[in-house]
């Protein structure tokens, strides 16, 4: 359902480098500027004093190379949560969406982060929601069903 939503929502990608770096997921977030302020404060209190982390400074020394906007948010030292917000998309099928994105720690793992994504009930966007779930179901049904032939 995720990969629906956006192909670069898949398990392994790094949504950091996804956010900044490929404009395809750029067009997808219509509130850009903002979701990079979070995201970038929310990395920053994920590591915390954990600054020696050699996969964290591969990842800041790339996006800081790669993205000014990055290098900019970076420098600034923001710390934000991992509080729920309202994320509006641009999807290239239906139209904008409106959905309420929620983060959760998974258990004790502190850095397994799992987000929901859901639309306010009885809205044109819990509509849209739902019939993207029935095309990806119907889509996954196909390609299970072919798979056994």
């Amino acid at each position: 359902m995720a990969t629906a939503l956006s192909p670069r929502l898949v398990a392994g990608a790094n949504r950091l480098q996804d956010v900044f770096l490929d404009p395809g997921e750029r067009d997808l977030l219509i509130d850009w500027d903002a979701v990079t302020e979070g995201i970038v404060a929310s990395f920053r209190q994920s590591i915390g004093t954990g600054l020696d982390d050699q996969r964290s400074i591969d990842l800041v020394g790339q996006l800081s190379l790669a993205s000014p906007r990055f290098r900019h948010l970076w420098g600034r030292h923001d710390i934000g949560g991992r509080n729920g917000t309202v994320m509006r998309l641009r999807h290239p099928l239906l139209g904008e969406l409106r959905l309420n994105r929620e983060k959760l720690i998974v258990g004790e793992a502190q850095n397994l982060t799992m987000a929901i994504y859901h639309a306010d009930p009885g809205t044109e966007d819990a509509g849209k929601l739902a019939l993207l779930t029935s095309s990806t179901a119907t889509t996954t049904q196909d390609t299970a069903a072919s798979s056994r032939r």
